[in-house]
């Protein structure tokens, strides 16, 4: 993952379609002010907000721009809100027309470059609905905005593997691949990066990190809240698109690569999308779709809906590292919690010396702001008898600098304004996943209900063998 020093960055004009948006509002804005405050930005930068509707003014639009700042950030330091906003602009743009947006691009640009124009890179961040994504990168490349210019694109990555191959096809028009940074912010956090350095900087853990040592492994990413407004978007998505084909897929990527030799982008992503060619293609059987109750009242929800708001499944790798050892995905809204938790459980141990079976040790990674990594363990009993107890190593990586974490959104942004795709995903991978995917939008699953504030249907709880780590 190389590092550049801020000094090395060109002046940059980003435009962010979307920019009214919930994305923008609660991450992408805080995210720049974020990078702002630390001194990470260009010297010199412009930010144009665009889409269909205009929010007024200018100043009208950075009138909203400081409100959500106001709601996402502590302790705001005026000055350089104030130094953001200076900098903000707002131009309408749809798929049929975008010269008013362009023109803007290239007056940015003008002042940005003193008449140099072709010093500035563009940042072109498409936080769009996947309906209209590959006309909004046709508009993109008929106005010439993509010259030097880096296109964010926000999951999901189309909406199967047909859709995903046309917009792959519709950003391959107009930009080269190493233009186009496919963005999932899950990757961005620094707890999913430390699982890389757990385990290939600890010869504690690497030479357990197979299917001789391991038993089964969990990625469990239960979310506690409801829609919170998104019923229309998850009545177009539903939550394997949302979340099992990016999101867990990628981290099981993270913890399933082997070696990549270097952290440099090629590297790294040449080590996932090898994961990704001997994963199993997934088995409607061994998924299961659930929908928590009270999911159709909301406004923007069919009153018939069969669109699912869990999924749990059973994925296999078929290499020699993991061949047999199953992985399993959960991931669902209104659960009783939200964690991010990687759990690998292990074989348990033979040895028969203090009699009985010891069970499992488990390994269980918790990919929150503060990483905590934890080891569950067998520990003989205080006493005069040979008895096992149960004991837990800890180690709480958030207590082990005094340095603030990048937020995800933060650490993404500036990796594209450095042109380091590292942790962004290729779009061999995003093809292999929806072949992997495509099987269980073929052969839906029935969707069954479940309680707001449990842990899923019943056939979900059953699918590992031993049981969830969470919930049990």
């Amino acid at each position: 993952m190389p590092t550049h020093d801020v000094d090395d960055l060109a002046p940059h004009v980003l435009v962010l379609f979307g920019a009214t948006g919930d994305l923008a509002r609660r991450k992408l804005f805080p995210g720049l002010y974020a990078l702002a405050a630390a001194g990470r930005l260009p010297e010199r930068y412009a930010v144009i907000g665009s889409g269909r509707h205009s929010p007024g003014s200018d100043e009208e639009f950075r009138d909203q721009v400081r409100e959500a700042l106001a709601e996402s950030v502590d302790d705001l330091d005026e000055q350089v809100v104030d130094g953001l906003l200076e900098r903000v602009s707002f131009r309408t743009s749809d798929a049929d027309d975008g010269a008013d947006l362009a023109a803007a691009v290239r007056e940015a640009e003008e002042e940005l470059g003193d008449g140099a124009t072709d010093d500035v890179r563009r940042l072109v961040y498409l936080s769009l609905p996947p309906a209209i994504m590959g006309d909004m990168v046709a508009m993109l490349g008929r106005e010439d905005l993509v010259e030097r210019a880096r296109l964010v694109v926000e999951k999901p990555f189309g909406l199967d593997l047909a859709s995903s191959r046309e917009l792959d096809a519709a950003l391959k028009d107009v930009v080269e691949e190493d233009q186009v940074f496919r963005i999932d912010h899950f990757i961005g956090k620094e707890a999913v990066q430390n699982i890389l350095a757990l385990r290939f900087a600890n010869r504690l853990f690497e030479p357990a990190w197979d299917r001789r040592s391991v038993a089964s492994v969990q990625i469990d990413v239960p979310e506690d809240l409801g829609l919170e407004g998104r019923g229309g978007f998850y009545e177009s998505t539903g939550c394997l698109r949302d979340m099992i084909s990016t999101h867990l897929c990628q981290l099981l990527g993270f913890v399933a690569l082997e070696d990549p030799g270097s952290l440099d982008a090629p590297s790294l992503r040449d080590a996932k999308a090898a994961v990704f060619a001997d994963l199993r293609p997934f088995d409607p059987a061994r998924v299961v779709f659930g929908q928590f109750e009270g999911y159709r009242d909301d406004e923007d929800v069919a009153d018939d809906s069969e669109v699912e708001t869990f999924v749990a499944l059973e994925a296999y790798v078929d290499n020699e590292r993991w061949r047999d050892v199953p992985f399993y995905l959960r991931t669902g809204k209104a659960m009783p919690e939200g964690r991010r938790t990687i759990t690998l459980r292990f074989r348990p141990s033979e040895n028969r010396l203090f009699g009985g079976d010891p069970g499992p040790n488990e390994l269980v990674l918790e990919l929150t702001d503060d990483p905590v990594v934890t080891v569950d363990i067998r520990a003989k009993r205080p006493g005069p008898d040979p008895v096992l107890t149960d004991a837990t190593l800890r180690l709480d990586l958030g207590e082990q600098t005094d340095q603030e974490p990048l937020e995800a959104y933060e650490r993404l942004l500036l990796d594209v304004l450095r042109g380091d795709q590292t942790l962004f995903t290729r779009g061999d991978e995003v093809d292999r996943l929806w072949q992997v995917c495509q099987p269980v939008l073929d052969d839906r699953p029935e969707v069954q209900p479940y309680p707001q504030g449990s842990w899923g249907p019943q056939a979900a709880l059953d699918l590992p063998r031993g049981g969830w780590r969470l919930g049990d």
